[in-house]
């Protein structure tokens, strides 16, 4: 039986402080894809280029790569249901003033701070889910896996459907929700146990001295860069209407919730989480260089597409992340996304300089080789990866979520 199989019977059957810390982390995963398809329209209300624009990915996961570091610090000593409602406290205020820029300079400063927050939140918010769930941890991450899944593919909608009567009202309306996620965990969750042991700042790089954690960080570093360009840079060369932006990218959420979630487990079952991992990885820069020098359609069928391989290298990665070393998982993880993020924050700030500097179709040639060479460090390294990462029944095998932001 495989993790989705064993955590299905439970998953409808939890406290309400889970489906408070599930709902609001639906939102926080909302926020990710919430601007992609309305950059054209930032742009065009702020008198914007696109580049400036896309600094607003730049600075929320700069601010997060860092804030990885301080995550793990935080919670440990003020305990996990505090750090929940610190983040979303960041994430309502912030996302509320990104609503009321005057500027793109001052929309991409309220971005990162809204970037420290939801470190804070998503950071935590698994963590929380597993300690306080009913019927066993498989559950559990199963329902936070969904949560992923579903504010990845809802928020790119929620932002078209705001943002066709103004570029403002999605931050607006996350604000609100947040709000209201921050009412139900203050209501419904309870305090949970602190760490017997307190983390210190240092501990996340310090657990990056494992060499199968450092390959799992610098290949996923190569793989973000891709991620990210797609997702930053493309609604620019799409150039459609929100709410056709928005529909492309609600249904390559929806390929990235499914692939993430159900598939992928029964792949790496199948075929081992290496073997999948570097195929996943080399099918995706396939798919990111059609999309440079195909059609339009061929651009839309392609970005679509790019969810499949995203959700799947999203699982093995945590996977990877998680088990192939002996540090803590939340040292582990927080020094894995450290190095991850900063992928991150430079992929939508250099593929418009790199289309400036030579053609539109540039771009996604680096970001195909990209993700080659995260695809090469696997292979490379593939001895220092071996461990646990080749077991058919991980006892984190569905915990790809946590990769695609906290984790």
């Amino acid at each position: 039986m495989d993790s989705f199989d064993a955590g299905a019977g439970g998953l409808l059957r939890q406290p309400k402080s889970v489906w408070a810390t599930a709902g609001a982390s639906v939102v926080a995963f909302m926020g990710i894809g919430l601007v992609d398809p309305i950059l054209p329209s930032i742009a065009q209300g702020l008198d914007a280029t696109a580049g400036q624009v896309s600094l607003l990915f730049t600075s929320y996961f700069l601010i997060t790569a860092v804030a990885m570091l301080v995550t793990g610090f935080v919670s440990s000593r003020i305990g996990g249901k505090k750090t929940l409602l610190l983040g979303l406290a960041f994430v309502v205020v912030f996302a509320g003033l990104a609503g009321t820029s005057g500027s793109v300079g001052e929309l991409v400063g309220f971005r990162a701070g809204w970037g420290l927050g939801n470190a804070l939140f998503v950071s935590t918010a698994l963590a929380v889910v597993v300690g306080a769930a009913a019927g066993g941890s498989a559950a559990a991450i199963l329902l936070y896996e969904s949560a992923l899944g579903l504010g990845m593919a809802c928020g790119p909608l929620l932002g078209a459907l705001l943002g066709d009567a103004s570029w403002r009202y999605p931050f607006f309306g996350t604000a609100f929700l947040m709000a209201v996620g921050f009412l139900c965990i203050t209501v419904f969750l309870k305090e949970q146990p602190k760490p017997a042991r307190k983390t210190s700042l240092l501990d996340p790089l310090k657990a990056l001295g494992h060499g199968g954690l450092a390959s799992a960080a610098v290949s996923a570093f190569f793989y973000n860069y891709t991620f990210f360009t797609v997702l930053a840079f493309t609604p620019f060369v799409l150039n459609m209407s929100p709410y056709r932006s928005g529909a492309v990218f609600f249904a390559w959420g929806v390929l990235l919730a499914v692939f993430s979630v159900i598939v992928a487990p029964r792949l790496q079952k199948r075929f081992g989480s290496l073997t999948v991992l570097g195929g996943s990885l080399v099918l995706l820069a396939a798919d990111v260089l059609v999309l440079g020098y195909g059609s339009h359609t061929t651009a839309v069928v392609c970005t679509i597409l790019s969810g499949a391989f995203i959700g799947v290298n999203n699982t093995v990665y945590t996977e990877l992340a998680l088990g192939v070393s002996d540090a803590p998982r939340p040292v582990a993880s927080a020094g894995y996304n450290f190095v991850r993020w900063f992928a991150a924050a430079a992929a939508p700030y250099f593929a418009p300089k790199i289309e400036e500097w030579t053609d539109l179709h540039i771009p996604f040639v680096v970001a195909a080789v990209t993700a080659v060479l995260g695809a090469a460090v696997v292979v490379v390294r593939r001895r220092a990866l071996t461990h646990q990462a080749e077991e058919p029944e991980p006892k984190h095998a569905t915990e790809g979520g946590v990769a695609v932001l906290a984790n």
